[in-house]
């Protein structure tokens, strides 16, 4: 690791497992109970906007009852830390990474404690319960929404992304299935510029063939093993 100047690291589910979050795709296809197309697409919000903002509600109040757990406290140690460029790309919409110390992070698929309006596009800070017709503190339209990236949305920041990826020395990936896309082809993006890639996961996700290397086991024990070798 002593040629890695730039990083790019990707987070999923797996990584906030160990916190007590369960991971968006189970066995069974479901997010805790519910069908994804009935809390996670446009159409979803159209058709019973309260269930999914019950939904979100739901998950928003959970992050109070976990706390980060090793892996993300080594990734802001990491982040401390490094001195040349690094990118923590988290697919995930809690708030462990910036709970334990991150910050050099963007949230692809957006924040379990941010609302965005629909009328006008702002977003705010929100950690309270977002009922259906919530005013927006912006243009005072009643349309605040979860801040989540629905499955046919675009995620956020994809442009900056790519750069970081075109710059990367190496692109690490944590916790993921390897089976939502666009962040499930990142891998191919980074080597295609030339990068190592890496994967941890606990299982061969579906996208482990495309790696250079992959390490099998808990984040909380791989990620700081990778931290401290590449921190020496």
């Amino acid at each position: 690791m002593t040629d890695i100047r730039n990083i790019v690291i990707l987070t999923g589910a797996g990584i906030s497992a160990e916190s007590g979050l369960a991971t968006f795709r189970g066995p069974d296809g479901l997010w805790e109970g519910h069908r994804v197309e009935d809390v996670c697409t446009p159409e979803a919000l159209a058709r019973n906007p309260a269930l999914v903002h019950r939904f979100y509600d739901e998950r928003r109040a959970k992050l109070a009852e976990v706390v980060p757990n090793p892996a993300h406290e080594a990734l802001a140690a990491l982040d401390r830390a490094w001195p040349g460029d690094l990118l923590i790309v988290t697919q995930n919409v809690d708030d462990l990474h910036e709970r334990a110390g991150a910050s050099r992070l963007l949230h692809m698929h957006g924040e379990l404690k941010s609302a965005l309006c629909a009328a006008c596009g702002k977003a705010v800070a929100w950690a309270d319960p977002l009922p259906p017709g919530s005013a927006c503190t912006g243009c005072g339209a009643p349309s605040l929404r979860p801040d989540i990236v629905f499955f046919g949305e675009m995620p956020y920041d994809m442009e900056r992304i790519e750069e970081a990826l075109a710059q990367a020395d190496l692109f690490v990936s944590i916790g993921t299935s390897g089976a939502v896309y666009p962040a499930a082809g990142f891998v191919q993006m980074a080597h295609h510029y030339g990068a190592r890639t890496l994967e941890l996961n606990l299982d061969p996700s579906a996208g482990s063939s495309y790696f250079e290397e992959s390490r099998l086991g808990p984040a909380s024990e791989l990620v700081p093993a990778l931290v401290r070798e590449l921190l020496g």
